[in-house]
């Protein structure tokens, strides 16, 4: 009778290794070490000092199944159930965007200005899985937030991941198309927003994996500024004077975006790169605005 073969941690990682390189997946080892630390409940490091300990059946079982998820292009984080950002893992499904290191940097540079407001009130539009207000009124202990989103599902995860971190009391959703379902007076001190920014014409080309998350969170229209055309024209009845605008936006989108906000009378606005050199965040504000200094620092 033949032995069943003993699947070590070091053999299990080899052989996922090379199959999802096969499966043309880009970080093939690593997306390995995550899902067995995930099923092992362990750090990384430990599968390195434990590379001769074999996994049980119970183990295997549950692994094999993320990695044939995973073979199947489908987001790490969706078949984890969550995303580090910031300081925090928040809860993530297939409602929602995956939430990206980049867009730490719009939080951190958000939270900066913010900081310049009493007592700041802020509108997150496209709110996804919350990640940017949640984190926000987590920075920002005297702020308060309003989340929207056009989809029920995001806005569950969205109330999940507030309640999970303490801002919950601090925030409201509401189920809107941007501005649509806001009362008319409602007026925030700040407007923030990672929109859907990808050309419709590019959908196609992206990562299978990027291909699985919601598309109504990545076309951002033909030339990919829909959203930001609309966001910045509904602002002017929605941001306090005094108040700031502040963006995520797409490869080469800094110079159309920051044209539309000047177009709109925003006179000062700064086009920040991220740690990659690359144009990612609009910042915009009305001239006369007290902390227009530090908001054009931003760009250098």
């Amino acid at each position: 009778m033949t032995a069943k073969p003993i699947w070590t941690i070091a053999k299990v990682l080899d052989w996922t290794k090379q199959y999802f390189a096969e499966k043309g997946l880009e970080n093939p080892r690593l997306d390995a070490e995550i899902l067995l630390c995930s099923v092992l409940k362990c750090q990384r490091i430990t599968l390195y000092v434990h590379f001769d300990q074999p996994l049980e059946e119970h183990e295997l079982a549950q692994y094999r199944g993320y990695v044939a998820r995973r073979a199947a292009a489908e987001p790490l984080a969706y078949i984890l159930g969550s995303r580090a950002f910031m300081k925090y893992d928040f809860k993530v499904t297939p409602d929602v965007l995956v939430p990206r290191p980049e867009t730490e940097l719009l939080v951190e540079c958000t939270a900066k200005l913010a900081g310049f407001i009493e007592n700041p009130q802020i509108l997150d539009i496209g709110t996804g899985s919350g990640a940017i207000i949640v984190s926000l009124l987590d920075m920002l202990p005297e702020a308060h937030g309003t989340a929207v989103d056009v989809s029920p599902g995001a806005l569950a995860v969205a109330g999940e991941n507030a309640a999970n971190i303490g801002v919950a009391e601090r925030l409201q959703f509401v189920r809107s198309d941007l501005y649509s379902a806001l009362p008319r007076d409602a007026v925030f001190d700040v407007i923030i927003s990672n929109p859907p920014y990808i050309p419709s014409a590019d959908i196609a080309g992206l990562a299978a994996d990027v291909k699985r998350e919601p598309r109504l969170a990545l076309d951002g229209g033909a030339d990919g500024l829909n959203f930001y055309r609309r966001i910045i024209a509904g602002s002017t009845a929605h941001l306090k004077n005094g108040g700031f605008m502040a963006f995520e936006i797409g490869i080469n989108q800094g110079s159309a975006v920051a044209d539309l906000c000047r177009s709109h009378g925003f006179g000062v606005v700064a086009v920040r790169r991220d740690y990659a050199g690359i144009e990612r965040m609009v910042f915009a504000a009305k001239e006369g605005t007290t902390y227009a200094d530090a908001l054009l620092e931003l760009a250098k």
